[in-house]
Parts: C-alpha cells; sequence; structure tokens
C-alpha cells in the first residue's frame, strides 16, 4: 500500500512528461487542421467549466451558502484539476508549435515563456481558485490559438490578422467573463496581456505563425531537375564528420552564391517572401547589401522551395534572413566568406 501511495506522487510528472511526449510525436512538423480543431475542443472544455464554477444553482448547502453545479455533484477540487489539465494540454502544443515556427533569438523568447509557463502550470492547480489567474490563462490559451487558426484558415500572414486574431481571443474571454453570473475574479489583466502580444509581435518577437523552417543553406550552383534542387555546396573538413557540408564559404573570384530556403505553409496560403542579405561591418554592424523577393505557395510537405542569388560576395561574415513581406523574421542563416585562388572540395546534395 505504501508503494502505491509513493508511485501515485509521482503520477503528475509522469502524466506530464507523457503528455508532452505524446503532443510533440503526434502534432508533427507541420499545422494541420486536426492539431487545430483539437485545440479548439480543449478550449472550449475550459470555458465551460470556468462558466459552471461561476454559475450558482439555487440550492443551499448546510451552512446556508449557495454551491456550485461541481461543488454540489463532484470533489470540489475537480474543476480545478479538470483546468490544469486543459491549460497545460494547450500550453504543451502551442510550445511545440510556437518552437517549430522560431528560428532567431527573438521568437525563441517567447518559446521560452511559453515553456515557462508549461512548467508552472504544473504547480497551479491551487491558484486556479482566485480566479483571476483562471481568467488570464484562458484569455492567453485563446489568443495564442487564434494566432494560428485565424491566417490558416484565410490563408494570409498579413499582419492586420495577427492583431485581430489577439482581439478576437480576448474578445472571448470578456464575453464569457460577462455570461458568467458570478463575475468572479477580475479580467482586466487579460487586457494587458493582449497588448503585451501585440507589442511582442511588433518588436518581431512572435514567429509569422503557422509558416514553419525547413532548410536554409548556402551553395555555389544550383539546378533543378525532376522536380528536385541539387545544391553544389562547401564540403565540412574530414574531422567534422557529423556534417557533409560547412558555412564557411572558400570563393574564387566572380563566384556566385545562392541561398536556398524552404518554408512549410499550410494548403492555400499564399505569400511573398524576401532574403534579406546582410554583410556585417565593424562600424555599422549588420549593413543590408540587398532584399529580394519570391513568391510562396502553400502545402508542399516538405516546405515551399525558393532560392536567391548574389555575385562577388565582399570577405567576412554574411547573413540571410528570409521575411514576409511586412519584415517579419521567419529564420536568420549565418556564414562567412573567404577568398581563395583555387575552389576547395565540394558535396552535392539534393533538395
Amino acid at each position: 500500500m505504501q508503494r502505491v501511495r509513493r508511485l501515485t506522487d509521482f503520477l503528475p510528472a509522469i502524466f506530464f512528461v507523457a503528455g508532452f511526449v505524446w503532443d510533440a510525436l503526434t502534432i508533427g512538423h507541420n499545422v494541420v487542421a486536426s492539431d487545430l480543431w483539437i485545440f479548439a475542443g480543449y478550449l472550449l472544455c475550459a470555458a465551460i467549466i470556468l462558466y459552471l464554477i461561476g454559475r450558482p444553482i439555487p440550492i443551499e448547502n448546510s451552512e446556508g451558502r449557495l454551491v456550485s453545479v461541481f461543488k454540489r455533484h463532484y470533489s470540489p477540487r475537480l474543476p480545478y484539476f479538470l483546468l490544469q489539465f486543459l491549460f497545460g494540454s494547450l500550453f504543451s502544443a502551442l510550445f511545440i508549435l510556437y518552437f517549430k515556427s522560431s528560428s532567431h533569438w527573438l521568437s525563441w523568447l517567447m518559446s521560452l515563456a511559453l515553456a515557462i509557463l508549461l512548467v508552472a502550470n504544473e504547480f497551479l492547480e491551487d491558484k486556479y481558485k482566485r480566479f483571476t489567474l483562471s481568467w488570464s490563462m484562458f484569455g492567453l490559451c485563446a489568443m495564442l490559438l487564434f494566432n494560428f487558426a485565424l491566417p490558416f484558415l484565410l490563408g494570409s500572414i498579413h499582419a492586420v490578422w495577427f492583431y485581430l486574431s489577439t482581439l478576437l481571443g480576448a474578445s472571448l474571454a470578456f464575453w464569457l467573463y460577462k455570461k458568467t453570473p458570478n463575475h468572479l475574479g477580475s479580467i482586466k489583466p487579460v487586457a494587458g496581456i493582449a497588448a503585451l502580444l501585440m507589442a511582442a509581435y511588433a518588436a518581431d518577437m512572435i514567429p509569422p505563425v503557422p509558416l514553419v523552417k525547413r532548410d536554409v543553406v548556402v551553395a555555389f550552383e544550383l539546378d533543378k531537375a525532376n522536380g528536385q534542387y541539387r545544391l553544389s555546396q562547401q564540403a565540412s573538413p574530414w574531422w567534422v564528420f557529423w556534417r557533409k557540408t560547412s558555412n564557411d564559404l572558400d570563393m574564387v573570384a566572380g563566384q556566385r552564391v545562392y541561398c536556398f530556403s524552404s518554408i512549410f505553409a499550410p494548403p492555400g496560403l499564399e505569400a511573398k517572401l524576401f532574403h534579406r542579405w546582410q554583410h556585417y561591418n565593424k562600424k555599422q554592424g549588420w549593413v543590408t547589401q540587398s532584399r529580394i523577393g519570391f513568391e510562396l505557395s502553400g502545402g508542399r510537405y516538405e516546405g515551399f522551395r525558393g532560392y536567391t542569388y548574389k555575385n562577388n560576395l565582399a570577405a567576412g561574415d554574411w547573413r540571410v534572413s528570409v521575411e514576409t513581406e511586412n519584415e517579419k523574421t521567419i529564420t536568420v542563416h549565418k556564414f562567412s566568406v573567404h577568398h581563395v585562388d583555387t575552389a576547395p572540395p565540394r558535396v552535392v546534395l539534393l533538395y
């Protein structure tokens, strides 16, 4: 019996790890409609529980106070445990989705914040009795989910849809709060969370979801045959046995350099992407040399492939940022250029 009790002490941690691993495996590499429907179901269940907790029924208990539906028919802890489970499931899924869409340090901060909330949620069951926290969590989940769903459904990643989806998520939380008879807790923090999300998006901290980076590489030669791209890339030194290619490019005079990127987008989504080529200058920092655009069409599982190129790159550090039309960063690829007299060994890979 004592062993059973010890095992039950570890059940929350076991469920947490198992749930996270399950989400990581089942959500997959891309955003699909079935995932969003499941997450919407979690959000709906959380909304129903919040409503029922604050909805009194005309029956008095032995102390003469009104009791809720949950408190009369079930354990008083049940609704808070369910909220913890639902919010944990949403944070786990959202963390995975945002992490897969994050490819530069500013967007990683957003993923880190979701990871902290995911872990902290495991210790918040009793805290959900403070309804202000429950409404804040519900509003945040609604806004982040709508940030994915609206561009997915409309087939557009224009900035207006992010701001509109944030307002829709916050409005859902406010509407539900007003429909809950007792108005337990405060709904005001949801407005602050919405303002923070909009500011973070303006600062390029939130990746342009639902786009997901597949590959970004630099190459000396590029040609397409039978639906595949053949890229001639810099071979890694023999001692770098864990990878075939290197981002330290040895270039001869007049050499052309290609930047090849593969970005996943849901079916029906069309947008224009840009490669921003930048060279590092000790006095000025990263200086933009060119910003070249190409059209993106969603639906290909391995990602939509596009490329740009430049000739006669100066020696030093370079980077190419893959951006949306409204200058939101999808990913950043860094490499260096060294001028040599003889072309170094190369490796040809298919993409």
